[in-house]
């Protein structure tokens, strides 16, 4: 399949679609926004944002009201019960291009993990092909990747896959469907956000800063555990700038900032983020002994053979964990930078719940 130029900002050379899946989500409205209102004023792109059902379609349509220029259609796909995908594509006339952002990192049910980042993409992919779409972007996750063996590792580009549960086992799934349907001619690109955070954020988010701010975020022993994260902003550029590779396709990319951070340096930025947006933060306080996080893991292994899923676990087995990853590749293969760093990051993240009446 040939790859088609797109110029750099995030808007098409001729006239023609980019289909967005999991639109009303964290990332998609990120990148909804970003193509609706692109950085060098044209608004010659069609988005076609797909939303899982009617209440999200409605969400949707709320939302690009504040686009009045942009040409957005809503269309739906509900991962979660994967069927016949082609109809996303019906009626769509010039190069398309797909965003695949839809995927669950805390299910509802169990199955939900199977059922939309594994048999999803491997459908959405496939029907993708057979509509002739010019380039497909998947965007997958540093869990099928497991963790770093030691603080100071990174992973690089090309890694050898060691799904970390469930959530890592079926985004390799979802990986492993993309170079199936590369094989048979897809066009795909891979792109592999660690930790993001930033406007538009779920409630686990909020979360986040409510556990910073009252000195309750756990910290493992030293906090000396480091940590890839992104600004949502700087991964839509990263999403984007996949536009500059004219190479063979198959590719994937690792979209963080440039250097991983310990968790403590986390926290302490977070914080002073806080205190500089005008909320009392009080100092950390809930340090807890390396084995708190093992026995969290090992409860979280047997939960989830038992098909069962509870999120303050999870996250609990994975915060004494080193999950860092190595962006050289992704420098120099597609011209990305990140623009926004943590500090700056995590301000205008919290300045988006006061402008939201999101009270942390």
């Amino acid at each position: 399949m040939p790859a088609i130029s797109w110029p750099k900002g995030g808007v098409v050379s001729e006239q023609g679609h980019v289909v967005v899946t999991g639109a009303n989500g964290w990332l998609g409205r990120a990148l909804v926004a970003r193509l609706a209102a692109p950085t060098d004023g044209r608004s010659d792109v069609r988005v076609v944002a797909v939303a899982r059902d009617h209440l999200e379609g409605r969400a949707l349509t709320e939302f690009a009201s504040t686009f009045p220029s942009a040409n957005i259609d809503i269309r739906f796909a509900d991962f979660g019960q994967p069927g016949e995908f082609d109809q996303l594509f019906s009626g769509l006339v010039g190069p398309i291009e797909v965003v695949h952002t839809a995927g669950v990192i805390h299910p509802r049910h169990f199955s939900e993990f199977e059922r939309v980042n594994a048999d999803g993409t491997r459908k959405l992919a496939a029907a993708a092909r057979r509509t002739g779409v010019v380039r497909f972007v998947h965007v997958s996750s540093n869990s099928p990747f497991g963790v770093n063996a030691i603080t100071t590792d990174r992973f690089r580009q090309i890694e050898p896959y060691h799904p970390y549960l469930e959530y890592g086992r079926t985004k390799m799934l979802g990986e492993l469907a993309i170079l199936d349907e590369v094989e048979r001619g897809l066009y795909a690109l891979i792109v592999r956000p660690p930790w993001f955070y930033g406007p538009f954020q779920p409630a686990r988010q909020t979360t986040f800063f409510s556990m910073v701010k009252s000195g309750r975020f756990p910290v493992f022993g030293a906090g000396d555990q480091h940590r890839s994260m992104v600004f949502v902003e700087n991964l839509v550029d990263g999403i984007l700038a996949t536009r500059n590779w004219t190479g063979p396709a198959g590719h994937g990319w690792w979209v963080a900032d440039r250097e991983p951070y310990t968790v403590a340096e986390i926290v302490h930025t977070v914080g002073r983020a806080l205190a500089d947006e005008g909320h009392d933060v009080q100092p950390p306080r809930l340090n807890l002994p390396d084995f708190v996080g093992n026995v969290a893991e090992k409860a979280d292994r047997f939960l989830q053979k038992s098909r069962r899923y509870v999120q303050q676990v999870h996250v609990l087995g994975e915060m004494n964990k080193t999950i860092a990853c190595d962006i050289s590749a992704t420098t120099r293969d597609l011209g990305y930078e990140p623009r926004v760093d943590l500090y700056e990051g995590m301000r205008r993240s919290i300045r988006w719940c006061a402008a939201n009446g999101i009270e942390l």
